[in-house]
C-alpha cells in the first residue's frame, strides 16, 4: 500500500506538470505568447509554443513530432495535416487573420505604392527583396502571388533573398541588411527597426487565415481548453492587441 501510494504521488505531479505544447507559425510570437502566459495564469496547465515557419512545422508532426495543438499561417498546411489523419476530426477552426505590407528599414525615405505597374525593381536598387521562401512558406507565397497580381514579380524574382520564415525577412530589414521585404503587417509592428512602406491590396493574394486545429495524437489533459481559450474574448482582445484580425 505504502508503495503504492508512493508511485501514485510521483505519477500525479508529473500529469499536472505535463505542458500543452503548441506548433504556432513564427509570426504569432508576441501574441500568442501573451495568449498562453493569460492562459495559464492561475491554472495547472502550462502552454509551450514552439515557432518556425508553417511548412517546417507541418511536416515536424508528419514524421511524427509531440505537438498537442497546430496553428498555422495558411490553410493548405492544415490542409496537409488533414489529408494525413493527424488531426482529431471536428477541431479545425479559422483563428485569425491578417495583411500583407512591404516594408523598410526604419530610416529608409522610400515611398511606393502598391498598384499594378509598380516597379519594385527599381525601388530596389542594388539590393535584395527579403521575402520567406516563396515555394512553401506561407508568407512568401502570399507575397509571390501579390507581386505576380500586380506585375512586379518576374522583374524581382531573380533578386530575392529567400528566408526559413517571415520573422527572418523581418529581421533581415531591421539590420538594414535589405531595403525592402515583405511580411505581415503584426510582424511590422513587432519590430521598431521596420516601417511600413505600403499595404497590399487584398485583390492580390488569397486571404490570410489562420487556422487551429488539435492533434490526435495529443495527450496533453489542457489541449482542447487551450484550443477553447484561442477564441475567447480574453484571447480576442489580446490578438487585436498585436494587430490580428479576428475573422
Amino acid at each position: 500500500m505504502r508503495l503504492a501510494a508512493l508511485v501514485f504521488a510521483l505519477i500525479v505531479p508529473a500529469a499536472h506538470a505535463q505542458a500543452t505544447l503548441v506548433f504556432a507559425a513564427a509570426s504569432l510570437k508576441e501574441a500568442l505568447d501573451d495568449v498562453a502566459h493569460s492562459f495559464a495564469a492561475g491554472r495547472a496547465g502550462r502552454v509551450d509554443v514552439s515557432y518556425a515557419a508553417s511548412s517546417a512545422l507541418a511536416r515536424q508532426i508528419d514524421r511524427g513530432a509531440p505537438a498537442d495543438l497546430f496553428i498555422s499561417a495558411d490553410t493548405d498546411w492544415i490542409d496537409y495535416v488533414e489529408q494525413r489523419g493527424l488531426a482529431a476530426p471536428g477541431t479545425r477552426r479559422n483563428l485569425l487573420a491578417n495583411d500583407l505590407v512591404l516594408i523598410a528599414p526604419a530610416g529608409s525615405a522610400v515611398k511606393l505604392t502598391l498598384a499594378p505597374g509598380v516597379d519594385l525593381a527599381a525601388a530596389l536598387g542594388k539590393g535584395r527583396l527579403a521575402i520567406a521562401d516563396p515555394a512553401s512558406v506561407p508568407a512568401g507565397k502570399y507575397g509571390k502571388a501579390a507581386l505576380a497580381r500586380l506585375g512586379a514579380w518576374q522583374a524581382i524574382e531573380d533578386r530575392v533573398a529567400a528566408t526559413e520564415n517571415v520573422r527572418v525577412a523581418l529581421a533581415l530589414v531591421a539590420r538594414g541588411e535589405a531595403p525592402l521585404g515583405i511580411v505581415y503587417r503584426t510582424d511590422a509592428l513587432a519590430e521598431k527597426g521596420v516601417r511600413i512602406v505600403d499595404t497590399f491590396p487584398d485583390a492580390s493574394h488569397a486571404p490570410i487565415v489562420y487556422p487551429v486545429v488539435v492533434l490526435k495524437r495529443s495527450s496533453s489533459p489542457t489541449a482542447r481548453a487551450f484550443a477553447g481559450y484561442l477564441a475567447s474574448a480574453d484571447a480576442r482582445a489580446i490578438f487585436e492587441r498585436h494587430g490580428f484580425r479576428v475573422p
